[in-house]
């Protein structure tokens, strides 16, 4: 397959790259009010040329916000009645219903990060937020599907299920897009979850969860520095023990050290203040480790505190009471992690031009709720690299070429799952 990605794929993913879809929880004061609700009826009316069907197009249910595992940043932004109902999904179908084992599934999400700017296309490659991750994937998956179509035993023989969701970003983690989908059984034998792999097939997904490290002590003037507790001294204290103390200190694991905040005058004393920390793991056992690890250097690192800065003029008051004025809290935690393997599966990827993962441990995305379920096997498949393609930064760009082997690479992937069907059927997975 050859020029799958044609003239109006360019012009879909350039008028999908215009239309602003900033996560609310990632948006900041400069950024557009998203029109997602626009960008998925341009995409399902896209979607219709290669013969999918919208199934359904809706905001998600609030209960779902019920379930274990919701960021309370989630939970507290949906106070706003408006925060879900700006943000639906949209489910795709090629061909009927049909049983998991005759039925492939492809994620892709909409939403980005912030930092929207006016897209641009040079003829070899595409610039604008959302270019890599993932609205040129979601294109691409189009053009794939469409070339997939040609064959009669796709729709005939075998489904396909297309998830274009909100809520992958702003550390929503698929809480109120991906997840719902799932857990109302629309997935495959076969899942796909469009994200810039360099077209690897990573059958894992790591999940994360969120460290908050809050100070709740009393502010103080400048002239008398002594009579408040200092935020800013304690945190950067702790930022930097912890950061020392938890690398490495469960193997596979990742520690990223966030956000500091206590105040931004210079003639007073912050006696309040946050330090974040994202904390992503490779098997769901090694996220309750490191939980505990966090509990425990935490606590060293008071103790640390205190002995150090006791007998200083300035930070008496804030080492005394350091371990009562600082709380640990989780603003998500306990999520799945994705590690999943399948001969059967690996092997058709393989086939359909699929790199193979080598020792990629993987990223966080929205497939680590597919981590449970049964008889299906999960990889997070598609173009660019997130690094490279300066995903969630200034600069984001996918190349035209990327593109166009992802859709080819889509197009033979069903080809052959059409053709493997009985396999599909006898081999499934443990």
């Amino acid at each position: 397959m050859s020029d799958l990605f044609t003239d109006r794929h360019r012009e879909l993913l350039l008028d999908l790259l215009r239309l602003p879809s900033v996560n609310p929880l990632e948006a900041g004061p400069d950024d557009p009010p998203s029109r997602l609700p626009e960008i998925l009826q341009r995409y399902a009316t896209a979607a219709a040329e290669a013969g999918l069907r919208t199934v359904h197009l809706a905001s998600p249910p609030a209960a779902c916000l019920d379930a274990p595992g919701v960021p309370s940043t989630v939970r507290a932004a949906a106070r706003d009645p408006r925060f879900l109902a700006d943000q639906p999904s949209l489910l795709l179908r090629l061909g009927p219903e049909r049983p998991r084992a005759h039925t492939v599934m492809f994620n892709v999400h909409l939403d980005t990060v912030a930092g929207h700017t006016q897209p641009a296309f040079d003829g070899v490659r595409f610039t604008g937020r959302g270019a890599v991750d993932a609205k040129g994937p979601a294109v691409a998956l189009l053009a794939g599907l469409r070339a997939a179509a040609s064959d009669p035993a796709v729709g005939r023989d075998v489904t396909v299920l297309l998830q274009a969701v909100a809520g992958e970003e702003g550390g929503a983690l698929g809480t109120y897009g991906t997840r719902p989908l799932l857990e109302a059984g629309y997935h495959g034998r076969l899942n796909v979850f469009c994200e810039p792999t360099g077209l690897r097939a990573l059958p894992r997904a790591t999940a994360a969860m969120t460290a908050r490290i809050t100070v709740a002590g009393e502010d103080a003037v400048d002239d008398r520095p002594n009579a408040g507790h200092n935020a800013t001294v304690l945190l950067g204290f702790l930022a930097q023990h912890l950061a020392a103390r938890l690398d490495g200190s469960v193997p596979g694991t990742r520690v990223c050290v966030a956000g500091l905040h206590t105040g931004r005058t210079h003639n007073r004393v912050h006696g309040t203040g946050t330090l974040l920390m994202n904390l992503s793991y490779r098997r769901t056992a090694d996220g309750d480790r490191l939980k505990t690890e966090v509990t425990r250097h935490l606590a060293d690192g008071l103790r640390h505190f205190t002995e150090r800065f006791a007998r200083t003029r300035e930070f008496t008051r804030t080492a005394r009471d350091a371990a009562r004025i600082t709380r640990l809290g989780w603003d998500k935690q306990g999520l799945p992690a994705l590690d999943d393997s399948d001969p059967w599966a690996e092997e058709l990827l393989a086939r359909a031009g699929a790199r193979p993962a080598a020792g990629d441990p993987g990223f966080t995305c929205d497939a680590i709720w597919a981590a449970d379920l049964d008889d299906a096997f999960t990889t997070v498949l598609g173009p660019g690299c997130l690094a490279a393609n300066r995903a969630h930064a200034s600069g984001e760009f996918v190349g035209l070429a990327d593109l166009e082997e992802f859709a080819g690479m889509v197009g033979r992937l069903v080809t052959f799952f059409a053709e493997a069907v009985p396999a599909a059927s006898a081999h499934r997975p443990p």
